[in-house]
């Protein structure tokens, strides 16, 4: 068991999807849900997204991350990840903040879902409009 006060904290989110991120001071194991990144996101493009607060401070070899991610889907949960393991990044140490705020990882993306109106079969879209 890792020793609790080299643990370090973050909550990540994006649409439905929150990710508890804890990094320790390690050799670059990562782990979500008990997987290994390469068994829980299958796309290359979803792993580089997840783990690219690490790549831009070159510390994927520095810390160990273990992570617990509901909601959502895949695209949703790396999004998530990756906003979780900047915040971490930041309780680890607060002089990464410049560097991570001007890639935009701290930045949590508001866009989700629109919700669906009544009187339509979507948000937006309109039943087929009848004049006779």
């Amino acid at each position: 068991m890792a020793d609790r006060t080299n643990e370090f904290w973050g909550t990540g989110r994006r649409k439905t999807s929150v990710a508890r991120v804890r990094i320790t001071p390690g050799v670059g194991k990562i782990s979500i849900n008990g997987r290994s990144i390469e068994d829980y996101f299958t796309t290359d493009q979803m792993r580089s997204n997840a783990v690219s607060p690490l790549e831009k401070l070159d510390a994927k070899t520095k810390f160990d991350v273990r992570i617990n991610v509901t909601g959502g889907g895949l695209n949703g949960q790396s999004g998530a990840v990756r906003h979780g393991i900047a915040r971490a990044l930041l309780t680890y140490d607060d002089t990464y903040r410049p560097l991570l705020k001007a890639e935009g990882y701290l930045t949590r993306d508001p866009r989700a879902k629109e919700r669906k109106k009544y009187g339509q079969p979507k948000a937006r879209k309109r039943f087929q409009f009848s004049k006779r």
